[in-house]
C-alpha cells in the first residue's frame, strides 16, 4: 500500500499530540504539512525536525487554514485530520466538505489512537466549552486531593505559542518558572493559580514525556483540560463541566459532546446565575446522552476587592479572553460583577482598540462593551495595554484569573474579580474523590487507550 500523504488541521495543541502518538513513528502516513487557526501567529511556522523526528528531518510547516484547498493539491494529500476544538459540528463538516471536494479523506482520530496510559491514577477534568469553569474546578480538585495527603502533579492541555522545541516539557513550580518560559498571559492564567497554591504544573509539546516525568513526583496526575478537548491521558476519572448559560451547546460542539459522553461526573456550573429554563435543557440532554453519569451541582460566586469602588463609575471591563473568542460568550465574570456592584456605564473599548486588539475584535464581532485579555505575544500585550490606556474610564475590572498587572502595565486604577467553585448540595467534588481514592472506582471511560 502507498504511503498516504497527510494533513493536519490544527492549532497547536492537539494537533502535535495526535501527530505525536499516531504519525510521527508510522511508516504508512507521512504528514506534509500542518495547519493553523484559532490561535494568531501560528501559521508561518514550522514543526521542529527535534519533536517531527528522524522521518522528518526538516520539520513539518505549518500553514494557514485558508489554503486547505491548495495545499491539498500542491502536496498530493490523501487524508485530512481534522484535530482541534471548541467548534460546532456544523463547523467540523464544512471542513470536512472542503477537504472532500478537493479530493481528500476527512479524519477525526479519537480516543483509542491518542490517549496515552499513566501508571498512576488519572483525574481529568474538561468541559462541553470554553469558559465553563474548568480552572476553579480543577483548583478544587487538586485541593481535596492535596487535602487526603496525596502529591498531586496537573498536566494542563498544551498552550505552545513560542519556541516548540523549548518547550517540549516544560515544568512549572515557581512564578520565575513562568518568566524563565517567556509564558504568555493566557499561560499564565492556567498556571498561576495553581502554583499559588503550592502544586507543580506540568506543559509543553511531547505529552508521553511530560507524563513520565510528572508520574515520577507524583500520587495522582490531574489532566487539566483546555477549550472542550477530551484528555491525552487516559483518565480513571473524568468530570465534565456543562454550562447553562449556553444550554444545547453540550451537544452541537466539537469535541464537548465526546466528554460529555464519557465523563463519569457531570458538573453543571453556575448554577446560580443561570436560567431555570437553561438548566433544565441541560439536564435533559445529559440524561439524553449520558444518564449513568453522577451529577453535581455547583455555582462560582464572585469575589471582589473593593468592591465598593465600583459603584457610579464608569468601568472598563476585562475578561479572559478565549472565554470571549471562540468560546462564543458575550459576557463572562466582569460583567456581572460590574453590574451587580453598581457601575454606572460599561465603557466599550472597541473605538479605543489598537492593533491587534482590533483584529481580534473584528474577527470576533459578538464580543461586546468589554476587552478580552488577549496577550498570546508581546505585542498582543503592548496592544493590549495601549488599549486600556485610551479607554476613557474611572476603574478597570480586571475578571482574569492572573493579576493582570504583572504582566500588562497600564495607568487607570483597577480591581480584580476571583471567582472559586463552590458545591451546591450533594454530592460534592471531595464525595467524589473519596469514593474514587478508597478505591471504589467508577467505571472506565470509553476508550482504551493509546498502547
Amino acid at each position: 500500500m502507498a504511503v498516504q500523504r497527510v494533513i493536519i488541521l490544527g492549532a497547536a495543541g492537539r494537533d502535535f499530540h495526535n501527530f505525536n502518538v499516531f504519525f510521527r513513528d508510522n511508516p504508512d502516513y507521512q504528514v506534509v504539512a500542518f495547519t493553523a487557526t484559532q490561535i494568531p501567529d501560528i501559521a508561518g511556522r514550522r514543526y521542529p525536525p527535534e519533536l517531527a523526528g528522524a522521518r522528518y528531518p526538516e520539520g513539518i510547516p505549518i500553514y494557514p487554514e485558508d489554503d486547505l484547498e491548495q495545499l491539498i493539491r500542491e502536496e498530493r494529500a490523501s487524508s485530512v485530520v481534522f484535530a482541534y476544538s471548541d467548534v460546532p459540528h456544523e463547523y467540523v463538516m464544512h471542513l470536512a466538505s472542503r477537504a472532500m471536494a478537493a479530493g481528500a479523506d476527512f479524519w477525526l482520530l479519537g480516543p483509542d489512537h491518542t490517549m496515552l496510559r499513566s501508571a498512576k491514577p488519572v483525574v481529568a477534568v474538561t468541559a462541553v466549552r470554553t469558559g465553563v469553569g474548568k480552572s476553579q474546578t480543577t483548583r478544587r480538585v487538586v485541593a481535596v486531593l492535596k487535602d487526603m495527603g496525596l502529591r498531586v502533579v496537573v498536566v494542563r492541555h498544551p498552550m505552545p505559542y513560542g519556541d516548540l522545541a523549548a518547550q517540549a516539557v516544560q515544568r512549572f513550580a515557581t512564578y520565575d518558572d513562568l518568566d524563565r518560559h517567556r509564558c504568555t498571559i493566557e499561560e499564565r492564567e492556567e498556571y498561576e493559580p495553581h502554583l499559588d497554591r503550592g502544586a507543580i504544573v506540568y506543559a509543553g509539546v511531547d505529552y508521553e514525556r511530560i507524563l513520565r516525568q510528572a508520574e515520577a513526583e507524583a500520587d495522582v496526575v490531574v489532566w487539566d483540560g483546555g477549550n472542550n478537548d477530551f484528555p491525552f491521558y487516559r483518565p480513571d476519572l473524568q468530570f465534565t463541566l456543562v454550562d447553562p448559560h449556553r444550554p444545547g451547546h453540550e451537544v452541537s460542539y466539537h469535541p464537548g459532546e465526546t466528554n460529555l459522553r464519557m465523563a463519569q461526573v457531570i458538573l453543571i456550573n453556575k448554577i446560580d446565575t443561570a436560567g431555570r429554563e437553561g438548566v433544565e435543557q441541560v439536564r435533559a440532554n445529559i440524561a439524553a446522552v449520558n444518564p449513568a453519569a453522577e451529577i453535581i451541582e455547583a455555582a462560582s460566586p464572585l469575589f471582589v476587592d473593593d468592591g465598593a469602588a465600583v459603584k457610579g463609575k464608569r468601568v472598563l471591563v476585562i475578561e479572559d479572553g478565549p472565554t470571549l473568542t471562540h468560546g462564543g460568550m458575550a459576557y463572562g465574570a466582569g460583567v456581572m460583577a460590574a453590574r451587580k456592584l453598581g457601575a454606572a456605564e460599561l465603557v466599550d473599548p472597541r473605538p479605543y482598540a489598537v492593533g491587534t486588539i482590533r483584529e481580534t475584535f473584528q474577527r470576533y464581532p459578538r464580543t461586546g462593551a468589554l476587552l478580552p485579555a488577549m496577550g498570546y505575544g508581546e505585542r498582543q500585550i503592548r496592544d493590549l495595554e495601549a488599549t486600556i490606556d485610551a479607554t476613557p474610564c474611572d476603574l478597570v475590572v480586571v475578571a482574569t484569573p492572573i493579576d493582570l498587572k504583572r504582566v500588562a502595565h497600564f495607568h487607570k486604577p483597577s480591581v480584580r474579580v476571583r471567582y472559586e467553585l463552590q458545591e451546591i448540595g450533594q454530592p460534592t467534588v471531595a464525595d467524589v474523590l473519596q469514593k474514587f481514592m478508597s478505591g471504589r472506582l467508577y467505571g472506565q471511560p470509553r476508550g482504551r487507550g493509546a498502547e
